[in-house]
């Protein structure tokens, strides 16, 4: 996956908006609260389930997110080297388990529901 199709993924989610934070990581959020990061060295993290990040962690490709490691988010060394469609439904994911945590009246600002 490139990175500007990591973006395009993240920007077309709804209620979404990107800060540049940490030097120059893109922090994809939804009502203030992080789904996603990528930065510029080529890795990203993302927020996952509790079933995910088991899976992704133990035995699988990824690793427990420095600093977010105990909040389930997932870090990844290399984009280049992910499928595209799996890393968008990762995306997709990620910030819908953000978005359901957010009260309703957010969700309704932010057009979720």
């Amino acid at each position: 996956m490139t990175p500007e199709a990591f973006d395009a993924v993240c920007a077309a989610l709804p209620g979404t908006r990107m800060d540049v934070q940490w030097g120059d990581d893109h922090v994809w959020k939804l009502a203030e609260k992080m789904f996603a990061v990528r930065s510029p060295e080529g890795g990203f993290s993302f927020k996952a389930s509790d079933i995910a990040f088991e899976a992704l962690t133990a035995d699988g490709p990824g690793r427990p997110a420095p600093y977010l490691a105990r909040a389930k988010w997932v870090w990844f060394s290399d984009l280049a080297g992910q499928d595209e469609e799996e890393v968008a439904d990762w995306l997709k994911t990620a910030h819908g388990l953000i978005a359901a945590r957010l009260t309703r009246k957010f969700q309704k600002d932010l057009g979720l529901i």
